[in-house]
């Protein structure tokens, strides 16, 4: 029986001509993977092919997922709480059988080849691998032959054989891949960052030294920190054998804005961001920008954010790999109690932003 011409909200009333109502009725184990239904007069949720007492069909209303039906205030029965522990257990079985299988593909598998092993329809095998892993199975795949890739390139392998290693199957969606990973070529990659050109500025703010970075992508690094020359080593240490240049006159435009930034963080910044990390790290940064200027959020909110609630280790080394200060903010995160944790340009640095950002906040919320 299918069920994918109905309505797609998280929530529906039953109906005695409703197909799945009709599921409920047979109790079919065949549609336990594809909706629960609560009943409101007992608050509780079960799977179509539960044995426990039929309810009415208009105390019923559907979710298409567990969680779906838990966020709308119904708790699981006994039944279909275990039946959760069994199934995720089938899940996370499935999923890492997937990622072995995109780990050892010559090519990239489509998401309906990866559904059609795990024996699921495509929508449904898609939102378990996002739920599981925190990316899309092609995103997987990237960054997988991402990291392919930078092995290749860091070993002893030519550039043909790395191209073909990591899985490409053309040298032009290799080389094309490899701008947006890597940032420069990958004979340049391979020397350490050679022939990739790099301009620099350093500044003053009300928060010390500050310097600014510019790839021909975008601004790459914003640093702070009390001793100029220091930056310009960290810096060096991030791009090795990169060629660091002087900034003219007109960069100066440039460190004026991101100044601006760490003056008055509410602000944002318009610049283009050379934004060079993981996929998983992408995936942090990202939810950290989506944080609004005066307010906070936890590094277990931003796991929950991410769909990867048991990330909270992984999200605070992401916040911590962080080279583009105030542009991403990783200070607008704080502990769970919400004390201020560490930050890579001193934990003062971190509280001055956070409290100018909520005066911002403050001033605009008072009448006039």
């Amino acid at each position: 029986m299918k069920y994918s011409s109905l309505p797609t909200a998280n929530a529906t009333h039953a109906t005695e001509l409703d197909p799945r109502w009709a599921a409920v009725l047979a109790r079919d184990p065949g549609a336990d993977e594809k909706f629960v239904y609560a009943v409101k007069t007992t608050g509780i949720y079960c799977r179509p092919s539960s044995p426990t007492r039929l309810p009415k069909a208009e105390n019923v209303e559907f979710f298409d997922t567990p969680e779906a039906a838990q966020a709308a205030g119904y708790r699981p029965s006994r039944r279909a709480a275990a039946d959760q522990s069994t199934i995720a257990a089938q899940h996370a079985s499935l999923i890492a059988a997937a990622c072995r299988y995109i780990e050892t593909a010559e090519h990239g598998p489509t998401l309906t080849e990866l559904a059609e092993q795990a024996q699921l329809s495509n929508y449904h095998f898609h939102r378990l691998f996002k739920s599981a892993t925190g990316l899309t199975p092609k995103a997987y795949a990237d960054a997988h032959r991402a990291r392919r890739m930078r092995d290749g390139l860091d070993g002893n392998e030519s550039i043909t054989d790395a191209i073909y290693d990591a899985g490409f199957n053309s040298n032009s969606r290799f080389y094309e891949a490899a701008n947006h990973r890597l940032g420069m070529r990958p004979k340049d990659y391979r020397a350490g960052g050679a022939n990739t050109q790099i301009h620099f500025a350093i500044g003053e703010c009300s928060l010390g030294s500050i310097l600014v970075a510019k790839s021909e992508r975008g601004v790459c690094a914003i640093l702070m920190g009390e001793d100029p020359d220091q930056l310009a080593r960290d810096l060096q240490d991030q791009f090795p054998n990169a060629s660091l240049v002087g900034a003219d006159a007109g960069f100066e435009q440039v460190v004026a804005k991101v100044v601006g930034l760490v003056e008055a963080p509410n602000l944002g910044l318009d610049l283009p961001l050379d934004v060079r990390g993981t996929a998983f790290q992408e995936r942090v940064w990202q939810a950290l920008r989506d944080i609004p200027a005066g307010t906070t959020a936890s590094y277990a909110e931003i796991a929950q954010r991410i769909d990867m609630p048991k990330a909270v280790r992984a999200v605070a080394q992401a916040c911590g790999a962080n080279h583009l200060a105030v542009a991403i903010p990783c200070h607008r995160v704080v502990r769970s109690d919400g004390n201020l944790s560490g930050y890579r340009w001193g934990v003062e640095r971190k509280r001055e932003l956070l409290e100018r950002e909520a005066a911002a906040v403050n001033k605009r919320q008072q009448p006039v």
